[in-house]
């Protein structure tokens, strides 16, 4: 029986309270210094760490901003785009959107502040 009780998200970045900041006000965390925690206590820890080098490549492993679970057509992508609008606000920049196929909803593809990029879906 496995006895992990929860999972916290580590980032490498160049200024972890800024890019805490930003996540914190997306999420609707709260910003604790280089940490963003979900107030219900639910959602994972996301901690921010200082590294020297900057960031080179696509992550390997991104979050899934969930804005628009359970919706489809236009009710999703006006959803998206309201979201995306104000993630933008916020220092995001939006990359592309990848429009809904046969198996998959439309979904954006954004970047934070410091370029790591992330599924607004």
């Amino acid at each position: 029986m496995a006895s992990i009780k929860q999972v916290q998200v580590t980032f490498d970045c160049a200024d972890p309270e800024r890019v805490a900041r930003f996540w914190s006000a997306a999420l609707g965390y709260e910003n604790q210094g280089s940490a963003c925690i979900d107030p219900s206590g639910v959602g994972p820890r996301l901690y921010f760490q200082r590294v020297p080098e900057p960031k080179v490549a696509k992550n390997r492993v991104h979050l899934d901003v969930r804005a628009g679970t359970g919706l489809i057509g236009e009710e999703r992508l006006a959803t998206l785009e309201a979201e995306c609008t104000r993630l933008i606000a916020l220092g995001a920049v939006r990359v592309r959107l990848l429009p809904a196929d046969d198996d998959n909803e439309s979904c954006i593809v954004m970047q934070d502040i410091e370029g790591n990029e992330f599924c607004l879906d």
